[in-house]
């Protein structure tokens, strides 16, 4: 016997009117492949502890970094998912006494940003069960993370479909939907879930996308991802084009695992080979063809090295066609190594220091294999942003078409710098719950020290000029000298050499940064050449035996982690010992070998020479302390920032007049031009 009921939560004063569709906006998944790897992201068999994420006990430093530890210890009991359980795509079965919560990071529904950003005013839950006896609990939550019981049903014949009209008023400041199953009397198996609304008759078509890859030398992983698109058939009916941006050498199509992309895709793959001008040159080329057929709603800019849940590109489309304005929607980034940590929840750019990183409240790197989001407080608090990283970001035509395509950068702070040049523009970026890739942390990489630190510090001044509402871009300049003076005593001569020219660029006005695109790189790496700490060693046997001129002091090697007042006093006294002559066997012998963990400024300094490991582990290189190059570079640090301060004013009229010419598409067009002849492509 199959029944239906439908039960009513919903504000008693809403009404359906006429000119009305019910729309789709969300449905229960399960992972692709049965992988057990992400499973939690799902489906959760362990219950909510609360009562374990306490609240800041104290307030004094130690107290708050030991609550911080607390929050993130495991809470669950280690209950098992069980990957042969998963039925389909849509469907899970239960065991007889099971009980299963789909409060998790793919399933539960996020009603605080429905509530806050779209038309939307309340949902319906659809749950179709399979086996007597099975029970569906529906939940919500609070912004403070606590949880209330909604409404149930129990399904008395074999076969049941149960709907929840629920309403989103409550959720202002943050929460969520979620519902869970108990399979009583026998099996059950939870065939679907959907969450539908009543949306006016002209929000009801889907929007269509034109989802963008830049790709350099990652042939595999990139075919890998198009595979990915083509084979969703969800996805299908939202897209238009996937366009490959080729600036590699090792091109995706000589991959092995091309064919499968190109079938699966068909017509709707096209690939661009262009010169290497850089993620920001790839992604604004994709704006641009977006921008120039007119077919597509949507953009999306998705990195060629991630691994991407499909569902949530079509979420992101059917968000943004019911927000109540224009809106950048953005994606999650969960680590590839360590596929249920979520690494990136909410990202703002700190407005006095110009600085980016997690929104406030948001804590990175966060386990939900180890701490579901029912257990996790932080997560219920809504969370605002500045801008939404590319790894996967989908941007609306209009938008591109109102404010420009991504400034001339090469790499690094395109996705910000854009995202804040939208909310000036009056269009909010919604960094999106439910949808996600996977990608490589950068907190593996050693992008502070190595040719990319030119691309932080040009882009980030860049960008403070264009935004910053504060004089001489607040602490920025102040900032940017401390961490000069950091690498110099740190022996990082190249690092602080790579600085120095982005500061130089930065003075050198806007209007050059298209040219600059194809030729920056090349110059970057020729620069660092012959310098100790840019010479990367990959063989242990290479490097020479390490020597201390005496003992440490009663045994003990400098600690990594410094108070504040003794880094102050280190601080004072690093840059003068920096004048002192090195010794002689520093110059051949390393005096000490210090992993990338622990090289921090204040215990490097105090070595003549030293082996230093890179934090992507792979190499390392022997520091040696040069008193006429401090000497020669400090002075150079010193007048470029006093220069900045005098000169910053000037230069940010400069930067905020060129801004629609050089984001403009006509201007990028003319970077594009010796390329343009490919964009018909394959």
């Amino acid at each position: 016997m199959s029944v239906t009921h439908t039960r009513t939560q919903a504000d008693p004063e809403s009404t359906t009117g006429p000119g009305t569709q019910r729309r789709l906006l969300q449905r229960q998944i399960m992972p692709k492949g049965r992988d057990t790897d992400v499973i939690r992201l799902y489906v959760d068999p362990d219950p909510a502890v609360l009562d374990a994420d306490k609240y800041e006990i104290g307030h004094n430093r130690q107290a708050r970094e030991m609550n911080a530890v607390a929050m993130r210890q495991a809470v669950g009991t280690g209950s098992q998912v069980h990957p042969d359980r998963i039925e389909s795509r849509t469907a899970y079965r239960l065991e007889m006494g099971d009980k299963l919560s789909f409060g998790t990071y793919f399933n539960a529904f996020p009603a605080s940003y429905w509530r806050r950003w779209t038309i939307v005013d309340e949902v319906r839950l659809t749950v179709r069960l399979r086996g007597t006896g099975a029970t569906v609990t529906v939940y919500r939550s609070m912004a403070n993370g606590r949880s209330q019981r909604v409404d149930s049903a129990t399904n008395e014949g074999s076969k049941g479909e149960y709907s929840f009209d629920l309403t989103l008023k409550p959720f202002v400041d943050g929460g969520w939907y979620w519902y869970d199953v108990v399979a009583a009397d026998e099996d059950c198996v939870v065939e679907s879930a959907e969450w539908t609304a009543e949306v006016p008759a002209d929000r009801a078509q889907p929007g269509t996308v034109t989802i963008g890859i830049t790709t350099m030398n990652r042939q595999d992983f990139c075919a890998k991802l198009l595979t990915q698109l083509g084979d969703s058939s969800a996805l299908a009916d939202y897209l238009d084009e996937v366009v490959v941006m080729e600036q590699g050498k090792e091109k995706v199509v000589d991959s092995e695992f091309f064919p499968d992309a190109e079938k699966s895709l068909g017509d709707r793959l096209r690939i661009i080979e262009q010169g290497n001008i850089g993620g920001s040159g790839g992604f604004a080329r994709a704006q641009y063809e977006g921008l120039k057929s007119g077919r597509s709603r949507y953009v999306m800019m998705l990195d060629d090295d991630v691994e991407c849940e499909t569902e949530g590109v079509v979420r992101a489309i059917t968000f943004g066609d019911l927000c109540r304005k224009s809106t950048i929607v953005g994606g999650h980034m969960f680590s590839l190594f360590h596929k249920t940590q979520l690494h990136s929840y909410g990202e703002r750019v700190a407005p006095y220091s110009f600085w980016w990183g997690p929104a406030p409240g948001v804590f990175p790197a966060w386990d939900l294999g180890a701490r579901n989001i029912r257990s996790t407080r932080w997560l219920h608090a809504r969370v605002d942003v500045d801008y939404n990283g590319w790894f996967m970001c989908l941007i609306p035509r209009e938008v591109i078409a109102d404010i420009g395509l991504s400034l001339p950068l090469f790499i690094k702070w395109d996705d910000s710098e854009y995202g804040l040049r939208a909310k000036t523009a009056g269009y909010p970026t919604v960094s999106f719950p439910g949808a996600a890739v996977w990608h490589v942390p950068w907190t593996d990489k050693n992008d502070a020290l190595d040719w990319q630190s030119y691309f932080h510090v040009r882009n980030r001044f860049i960008a403070a000029l264009l935004h910053s509402q504060y004089p001489h871009g607040g602490r920025l300049i102040r900032e940017s000298l401390n961490h000069q003076i950091k690498h110099l005593v740190s022996m990082q001569y190249s690092t602080v050499e790579l600085r120095h020219k982005a500061l130089e660029d930065v003075l050198a006005g806007p209007h050059g940064l298209h040219e600059l695109l194809p030729t920056t790189l090349p110059e970057l790496k020729e620069l660092v050449k012959g310098f100790d700490d840019a010479t990367l060693i990959t063989d242990p046997s290479a490097l020479p035996e390490v020597k201390r001129h005496k003992l440490p002091r009663k045994g003990k090697e400098a600690s990594p982690v410094l108070s504040g007042r003794q880094a102050t006093v280190q601080a004072l006294l690093q840059p003068l010992r920096q004048l002192r002559r090195p010794r002689e066997l520093a110059k051949v012998h390393p005096e000490a070998e210090i992993m990338a963990q622990d090289a921090r400024w204040h215990k490097v300094a105090r070595y003549d020479s030293a082996v230093v490991t890179m934090p992507d582990g792979t190499a390392a290189a022997f520091y040696r302390r040069d008193r006429a190059k401090f000497a020669d570079l400090l002075k150079r640090t010193v007048a470029i920032h006093r220069r900045l301060a005098a000169e910053w004013d000037d230069l940010a009229e400069q930067y905020r007049g060129a801004l629609d010419q050089i984001t403009s598409p006509e201007e990028w067009e003319k970077t594009f031009a010796p390329w343009l002849d490919s964009a018909d492509g394959q």
